[in-house]
């Protein structure tokens, strides 16, 4: 039996990004519980279901309790659609909401285009407002409750992320107002604050940046190249926490009676948040030399 194993009825649970590298587990998670996960994900036909589309014998499939929905979150149609779908087999109810779909878009932010941005923003903040706006309605009929994956990054912006950073402040300033205008009904809104996980997150991030620069003058990206090498190099040096966390982390969100406003996932968030305490010239000088960044400026 797994360690996830149990029953909740018929609770339902729409989990975004259900088919990434945090989605898959939790939204395995959550049906071995008992949930009854919809799955948002932007192309159903490839989701591992049992016995369904998107299966494969590599023990990938989902299992019994799931169901994949289309959902585009930064669609608003995409969104409307997949609302309307979940209200039709839940009787119009709903238990949880998981935004847990994200991206990262890095780089300097004087080379990050305006469209990166933009996209930036569409997926981390817009598509999470958007969608939990569609489910409020069936939260509160089904005494449910907002979970919001937001981030280490939150608390203290570091060079070449300087976009996710900003997305994932704005979301847990979205999270804090929320929880308080809907503490009136009892729905409770909680944030997810994970540090590095061992996903493919930030490979994603380096091909994208990669495709971006290539648009851009050459002398322009030469400019960052040798910052790049040394945020690259201590970035490779940092151990990324288990997924696992997050998951059981979010598993117990959803399981409490009262969860709490903020549950935090690994030692360096822990670690972020004492540095952003710290007066700015001082936390300058510690997260530069982290990055390596003095050093470069030293020798120039």
């Amino acid at each position: 039996m797994s360690k996830h194993q149990n029953t909740h009825g018929t609770r339902a649970v729409l989990l975004t990004g259900a088919s990434g590298g945090v989605g898959l587990p939790a939204t395995r998670a959550l049906a071995e519980r008992g949930y009854q996960v919809f799955a948002g994900v932007r192309n159903p036909a490839a989701f591992p279901t049992e016995g369904g589309a998107g299966a494969t014998s590599r023990g990938t499939d989902a299992g019994p309790g799931v169901h994949p929905v289309r959902l585009d979150v930064t669609d608003p149609a995409s969104v409307a659609a997949a609302v309307e779908a979940v209200a039709a087999r839940t009787g119009g109810a709903l238990y949880a909401l998981v935004n847990n779909a994200g991206i990262i878009v890095q780089g300097p932010m004087e080379l990050v285009p305006a469209e990166e941005l933009h996209r930036q923003f569409e997926v981390n903040v817009y598509g999470p407002a958007r969608l939990t706006q569609a489910c409020l309605p069936l939260l509160r009929r089904g005494g449910g409750r907002v979970a919001n994956i937001t981030g280490g990054v939150a608390r203290l912006p570091g060079p070449f992320f300087g976009a996710v950073s900003a997305s994932k402040s704005a979301l847990q300033a979205l999270s804090d107002a929320l929880r308080l205008e809907l503490a009136y009904w009892d729905v409770p809104v909680v944030v997810l604050e994970p540090g590095g996980l061992d996903t493919d997150i930030f490979g994603k991030a380096a091909a994208a940046q990669q495709k971006s620069n290539a648009g851009l003058p050459a002398e322009s990206v030469a400019l960052y190249a040798e910052q790049q090498r040394a945020v690259d190099q201590a970035m490779a040096r940092v151990k990324p926490s288990s997924t696992g966390l997050l998951v059981d982390a979010i598993v117990t969100a959803l399981d409490a009676a009262k969860p709490k406003a903020r549950y935090t996932i690994g030692s360096d968030v822990r670690l972020l948040g004492l540095l952003s305490r710290l007066p700015l010239r001082t936390r300058d000088r510690l997260l530069g030399g982290v990055m390596g960044l003095n050093k470069l400026k030293s020798a120039a």
